[in-house]
């Protein structure tokens, strides 16, 4: 079985949205309950609201903070589709970080069921800020 053409181009999608500062098409590929998974920190938060909250701090104070970005590699499956990045940050003091990310946007039915974040803790600090507390911890299981 391979991966569903029109859920690698929503993923897709999803990601030049981000880049493009395009809140509206970023939400519109997610389905009505995505779940965020964030590792190693191993918390999670799920639904359309906790998704707002994270992309209106991720548009409204990160994408301010991103000198660039690389993209190293992109892996698809029939579960997800998975891009590992290195972003580099110019904080509001002038100090500049680069990190690593690995981020798998997960498949749905229809759209993304949400993303698995592989980051350090800072990195999720920065990109996540506020939305981290509404995160919980994960069950052992994952989801």
């Amino acid at each position: 079985m391979s991966a569903r053409p029109e859920l690698v181009e929503i993923a897709h999608a999803h990601a030049a949205a981000e880049a493009a500062d395009d809140f509206d098409t970023v939400m519109a590929t997610l389905e009505d309950d995505p779940v965020y998974e964030l590792h190693p920190r191993g918390v999670a938060f799920r639904g359309r609201d906790a998704a707002r909250a994270y992309y209106e701090h991720f548009f409204g104070r990160v994408k301010a903070m991103i000198a660039g970005y690389e993209l190293r590699n992109e892996w698809v499956n029939d579960n997800g589709l998975a891009q590992e990045y290195v972003i580099h940050f110019e904080l509001p003091d002038g100090t500049r970080e680069s990190h690593p990310v690995m981020a798998i946007l997960t498949f749905g039915s229809t759209a993304l069921s949400g993303e698995r974040l592989y980051a350090s803790d800072r990195l999720l600090e920065l990109l996540f800020g506020p939305a981290l507390d509404q995160a919980e911890p994960l069950a052992p299981s994952g989801r």
